[in-house]
């Protein structure tokens, strides 16, 4: 199946929107058969609280997309795009936590320890780690052996101490200090945030069978839109309600983080995200109309307001 047959094209392009709700639904049922309950039940419902309870899919879209885009399929891409999402949402379970960012508020519901208690969330949170390698493992199907290792390769560093990890305990560091520099802030946030998105991206490529020179635009393109997710999320923290988030709004600022917004302000935020989704733009150049769909969620990055 190619989940662009659905999509109605107009002359200015086409609707994202509609693009990103075909997707979504299609992880959605994927994610869903992916995990059934078994025993012992109370830990499966726990990882499918968090793992079925809403969100954007941006990551596994992200994933499909790019593997489409160089040749391949949504079938080879979809278990490692499913990987991708249970990865993030044990982030999220782990982030959520009282030692961490401490949220009672995640998508509009509950947070999972709040849920099922902390001993469980945590224990949630690895189950899904874990799983999604497995998953990725034993589902993916025509797809290269040495090309399915390396997107583990990957997406173990981009999960681990160099990646999302690594991101998170500098973040913990330099919360409530005065003298962070952009250096420093953007090393945590392409780590944090940037490191899986980028694997997003560039997983999604390799397993659809990318050059190196194209996985080298690949990187590029993730790696500017992963910064401006980040920045724009820094400002809607500011600017949004939490009924628009799903989440505790202004959370950063009583955490006394250190943002971007903080930094440069709101509107040099704004330009600075601005900046970098048309640096990413154009990384796509190389492959022209083909790559209509990853240049339009650049745009969407700036534009959305959750």
């Amino acid at each position: 199946m190619v989940l662009t047959n659905n999509i109605q094209l107009s002359p200015a392009g086409f609707d994202l929107a509609t693009y990103l709700a075909h997707c979504q639904a299609q992880v959605e049922a994927a994610l869903d058969q992916a995990l059934p309950v078994v025993y012992p039940e109370k830990i499966y419902e726990a990882m499918r609280y968090s793992l079925l309870g809403g969100g954007k899919r941006l990551r596994p879209i992200l994933c499909l997309t790019t593997c489409e885009l160089v040749g391949g399929t949504v079938e080879m891409a979809l278990p490692t795009a499913c990987a991708l999402e249970m990865i993030h949402t044990m982030s999220l379970i782990h982030d959520d936590l009282p030692a961490m960012d401490n949220d009672d508020l995640r998508r509009g519901k509950m947070t999972n320890h709040k849920v099922y208690g902390e001993d469980i969330a945590i224990l949630a949170g690895d189950g899904l780690l874990a799983y999604a390698f497995e998953h990725i493992a034993t589902q993916t199907r025509n797809c290269p052996p040495e090309a399915l290792l390396e997107v583990v390769a990957r997406l173990g560093r981009a999960v681990g101490a160099a990646g999302l990890v690594g991101g998170q305990v500098m973040d913990l560091d330099f919360e409530g200090q005065t003298n962070v520099s952009v250096e420093t802030l953007h090393f945590i946030h392409t780590h944090k945030t940037g490191a899986l998105l980028e694997a997003c991206v560039v997983c999604g490529g390799i397993i659809g069978g990318a050059t190196p020179l194209q996985v080298q635009y690949l990187t590029q393109y993730a790696q500017n839109i992963g910064l401006a997710f980040q920045i724009v999320d820094d400002i809607l923290d500011l600017t949004a309600t939490r009924e628009v988030l799903g989440k505790t709004a202004g959370k950063d600022l009583q955490a006394q983080k250190i943002t971007y917004p903080r930094l440069w302000g709101i509107e040099e935020s704004r330009r600075q995200a601005q900046n970098l989704v048309d640096e990413a733009k154009e990384a796509l150049m190389s492959f022209g109309e083909r790559a209509k769909v990853l240049v339009a969620i650049a745009d969407y990055i700036t534009t959305r307001n959750y």
